[in-house]
């Protein structure tokens, strides 16, 4: 029980790694006055940073107003600085030089960018020519600071249009932008100091002006946290492709020696097949594009849990000997389908939520636990379904079946372990460390468990192959029976595996035994009596005679010597 719930605990933390969440590099948002936009992303060295905006001209030239756009671009070596910063407290570190923590290292760059009026806000040109001096975050140390206070030259060349920064290594960054309209100076200079600098957000909504930030690394918006992930994705969508073709290849060959539970094999590698090459496409459309389209991504949501729902009951039908030792799961289906249906519906949930950005609700929190609980009790049912259908199988000893399950067992016991290992591994790599260093492997935490239920499928269909001898597996009452009839008959059985039994061929015997002792007994009867009340020799006879007369002549003196 031990192993169950350590794999349990594991199922539960895997279950929050599933959902797509992949570094999109392309925003495109309404400005609002006097309030920054902050924006997060992993770059590679020398990635360039573009802002464009879009508008109305002649609604935006009758305001009469001038813009003020600065921004302000941190890197740091924490991914946890960068990502888990809430977005109120990002907005207070614009224009800060000193590290949150003191081996917090990292470097910033800021600059601002001032448009006189609406058309050359609106006119997309190269906004800066010169370079960006980059420095590196003061620590509380000033020794250190001195030695390390450097400055460098972000562009190497022309810079591109619409472009104002360029990263400078390949770490984390946060982008911040604050967007500052201003009236236009006027010739009554009474009439400007009544009007207020800054404008109001109903005048500034009324000009519907949007602006795009995208963050591109030459050709592509590849990002370096996300590139091992869509490789992954790549791979795996690769292997189901085999595995659909070796099973498909089994199917045809011996197609008259069929199982039922491998058609449920065949349908649960076509939707990992079909989840694989979504999210691949999706990782895809990011790179090239720079954002994703939602909906494909909450279809690809959807497939995932359709998948994964179908994967767990694969597991317990199998645990419970479905067609191998059990001819039909009887009452067991309406529970196989409550526990998928619920799966799938909440693991729906949490995924289009995960999605829309709305995951921190009460809807959210209720999926994720319901979740959880769902998932420790299929493993718990697991586990127990397994261990009953290996003692059935070996007070049957059939050896074929027993062996099958053996390694099933054994390939559980070795996810079990894996499990462990990498539980510890990914909490002292990303959990209980202050700042997350390792943010280059965080694509493991996501590729691990989708890797280890690949590892399940692939040993179940080894197991559970098509062959010439698949009719082994299956199961068949009257063999079955018979064998069992045979075997008690037969064969000797073990007292400790038999205990508490009624055998058939044992009735005779204790019958047999039984009239036995019944005859020993009557005999010790007769022997007891004969010699209670036979005697064996003639002086046993005659000295009993002789005794009793010697005494009728004793009381007969007796009793006439009190007469007289």
């Amino acid at each position: 029980m031990t192993y169950v719930s350590v794999f349990l605990s594991s199922l539960l933390l895997s279950s929050l790694c599933l959902a797509f969440g992949a570094e999109v590099s392309l925003w495109t948002l309404d400005v609002s006055p006097h309030i920054g936009h902050v924006f997060r992303k992993t770059l590679y060295a020398n990635s360039t940073i573009f802002m464009k905006f879009q508008g109305h001209l002649a609604a935006c030239e009758e305001k009469k107003l001038a813009f003020n756009v600065s921004w302000y671009l941190r890197s740091s070596v924490c991914y946890n600085e960068v990502f888990n910063t809430p977005d109120n407290n990002a907005l207070s570190m614009f224009g800060m030089d000193h590290r949150l923590k003191e081996d917090w290292t990292g470097s910033y760059s800021q600059g601002y960018i001032y448009f006189e009026n609406c058309s050359s806000l609106l006119t997309p040109k190269a906004y800066y020519k010169v370079f960006q001096p980059v420095f590196p975050l003061n620590s509380p140390n000033p020794e250190e600071d001195k030695a390390s206070n450097q400055t460098g030259n972000v562009w190497e060349s022309e810079p591109d249009v619409g472009a104002v920064a360029k990263s400078w290594s390949q770490s984390p960054y946060m982008f911040i932008v604050k967007f500052q309209p201003e009236p236009l100076p006027d010739a009554s200079r009474g009439r400007r100091e009544a009007e207020d600098k800054n404008v109001s957000s109903d005048s500034l909504s009324k000009l519907s002006i949007t602006m795009t930030v995208e963050m591109k690394h030459h050709d592509d918006y590849s990002s370096p946290a996300d590139w091992p992930l869509m490789m992954f994705f790549m791979v795996m969508c690769i292997v189901y492709v085999l595995f659909g073709a070796l099973w498909l290849f089994w199917l045809i060959c011996y197609w008259r020696d069929l199982l039922r539970i491998q058609f449920w094999i065949g349908a649960v590698i076509i939707l990992g097949m079909l989840e694989k090459a979504v999210f691949y496409s999706e990782y895809q459309s990011i790179r090239y594009q720079g954002e994703y389209d939602q909906s494909a991504v909450i279809f690809a949501e959807l497939l995932s849990a359709l998948k994964r729902s179908l994967a767990r009951i694969l597991v317990i039908i199998v645990s419970l000997g479905y067609g191998i030792v059990r001819p039909r799961l009887g009452t067991t289906v309406p529970r196989l389908l409550a526990v998928g249906l619920l799966y799938l519906i909440f693991s729906s949930v949490e995924g289009v939520l995960r999605v829309t950005g709305g995951f921190y609700g009460t809807v959210a929190l209720v999926a994720n636990l319901s979740l959880s609980l769902i998932d420790s009790c299929v493993m718990w049912w697991i586990f127990i379904s397994l261990s009953q259908t290996t003692r059935l199988l070996k007070l049957r000893r059939n050896v074929v079946k027993l062996s099958l399950y053996q390694h099933f067992t054994n390939t559980l016991i070795f996810s079990v372990l894996a499990s462990i290992i990498f539980i510890i591994w990914t909490t002292r790599q990303f959990k209980i460390v202050g700042c997350q260093r390792a943010w280059r492997e965080l694509w493991v935490d996501d590729a691990f468990w989708r890797l280890l239920f690949s590892t399940i499928l692939l040993v179940i269909m080894v197991l559970l192959r098509p062959s010439v001898n698949s009719q082994r597996f299956s199961h068949s009452p009257l063999i079955d029976e018979e064998d069992d009839e045979d075997d008690e008959a037969k064969e000797p059985m073990l007292n400790e595996a038999f205990e508490g039994m009624k055998m058939r061929g044992a009735k005779s015997e204790t019958h047999t035994s039984q009239k036995l002792l019944s005859k020993e007994s009557s005999q010790d009867d007769d022997l007891k009596w004969v010699e209670e009340n036979i005697p064996t020799t003639v002086v046993d006879v005659a000295l009993p005679v002789v005794l009793d007369e010697e005494e009728e002549l004793l009381n007969t003196k007796m009793e006439r010597s009190k007469m007289e």
